[in-house]
């Protein structure tokens, strides 16, 4: 069964999304921060991962994004983008003029088919 990686600081948010990816017999593993996320998965290589925006800094989850793209472990392992920074007064900021390595976009808060539908498509 497929490995997925949640990253998220927001432990709510982990428990439920870790609760659907379960129940459809996912794999899942989780890390609150990047620099976590980035050792795991060099421990054990996941099929997707899951990564917020927004944690300890915000864009914590671009950083994580441009390192797994730098790394030829992990390059080509889909990073599903999940946040509620479009709606945040961190808009702003987020970079739209230079390329994100990301494989989708997921607006919070998430819809279980939503999710699932996109998992999908990577596994």
């Amino acid at each position: 069964m497929a490995r997925i990686l949640v990253v998220d600081d927001d432990p709510d948010f982990v428990l439920v999304t870790r609760v659907i990816l379960e129940a459809e017999g996912y794999q899942v593993t989780t890390a609150s921060d990047g620099t976590t996320a980035l050792e795991m998965m060099r421990q054990q290589r996941p099929d997707v991962v899951l990564l917020d925006v927004m944690m300890s800094t915000t864009l914590e989850g671009v950083d994580v994004a441009r390192e797994m793209e730098a790394d030829s472990q992990l390059r080509d392992v889909p990073i599903v983008m999940i946040s509620s920074i479009a709606t945040s007064e961190y808009a702003a900021e987020f970079p739209d003029d230079e390329s994100i390595p990301i494989a989708a976009w997921i607006s919070k808060p998430i819809q279980p088919a939503v999710l699932l539908k996109t998992i999908r498509r990577f596994v």
